[in-house]
């Protein structure tokens, strides 16, 4: 099943250097989930070749307008275009209030339903599941309430072992059961164990995203065994009294974090506009944690 990850903005504050504010496209199975909706992220999806009207589900970290200032226009573009399916937003509950006086005063009248979530950033929760994901949200430390999420893969089946099925001549309604890890007996007493005729399912994927905060353990547990981490490195170690003043994370920090929560790669992104070249962050992480990469606008990353 396809599980990845591209890069729509990189950028921390303001657009830079050709790097726009923060936004990720989550393709799972083809279905799509948008992580933050800096400033031009529309614009992004038409660069790098994505539909907006695919997209049923936007998540925003914060109420910063490098994490959101670009979801009005996304929503106003979908409503001229004529999208009628029901768009799910995640967020913090005031974002709905900004929603609502923007269309208020544009007289606008949607023609799909919005469905806004409201997250409690204080606490850790479930927010969305369904036959694909199960998207949990909890709390950063940032100046402002501000949510991590972590996408988790369902649980998967387990595999029939079809030329042991035939070879033994399982009657094909027991192959469902089979599937689900349960023994079947049939009416003669015979036992078919799941075990003898299924293969054990893939263990699920989980891609974890940690927007603005300062560095600190309590969001630890939350993100740990991650396949892929993005984390924020909004500077290189230097600059780390600015990075606490900011409440944000240095390059070094977020190798740090990968490397205590047992992440097999990690992403850095929202880099500060100081930044030409973003190599020294890159160098600066990999001494920590060998398994990062940059995360690159137009770069799309496998979980």
């Amino acid at each position: 099943m396809k599980f990845e990850i591209a890069i729509l903005g990189s950028s921390s504050a303001t657009p830079v250097f050709n790097r726009n504010p923060s936004a990720q496209l989550l393709n799972c199975n083809d279905n799509f989930y948008l992580i933050d909706c800096g400033e031009g992220t529309q614009q992004q999806l038409i660069k790098f070749g994505y539909k907006a009207s695919k997209i049923d589900h936007v998540f925003i970290t914060h109420l910063h307008g490098d994490h959101y200032f670009g979801l009005i226009g996304l929503i106003s573009s979908l409503h001229l275009n004529g999208r009628t399916k029901a768009l799910n937003v995640y967020g913090p509950k005031a974002l709905e209030d900004i929603l609502n006086i923007q269309f208020k005063y544009s007289d606008t009248v949607l023609k799909f339903p919005l469905i806004f979530n409201p997250i409690d950033g204080s606490r850790h929760s479930v927010i969305l599941e369904n036959k694909d994901l199960i998207v949990e949200a909890f709390p950063l430390n940032h100046r402002i309430p501000c949510t991590g999420f972590v996408f988790k893969e369902t649980p998967h089946s387990r595999k029939l072992n079809v030329s042991e099925l035939e070879a033994k001549a399982v009657p094909l309604n027991f192959y469902s059961m089979l599937k689900r890890g349960v023994d079947v007996t049939d009416l003669d007493g015979k036992v078919y164990k799941y075990s003898d005729f299924t293969f054990p399912p893939l263990p699920p994927r989980k891609y974890a995203y940690c927007s603005d905060t300062i560095f600190e353990e309590t969001y630890f547990s939350y993100i740990k065994d991650s396949d892929l981490l993005y984390h924020e490195a909004t500077f290189m170690h230097d600059l780390v009294d600015r990075a606490k003043q900011t409440f944000h994370t240095t390059s070094y920090e977020a190798a740090l974090v990968a490397q205590k929560t047992n992440s097999k790669r990690l992403l850095i992104g929202h880099f500060s506009s100081r930044y030409k070249t973003l190599i020294p962050l890159l160098m600066e992480a990999k001494t920590v944690f060998e398994s990062t990469e940059l995360a690159i606008e137009g770069r799309t990353f496998q979980i």
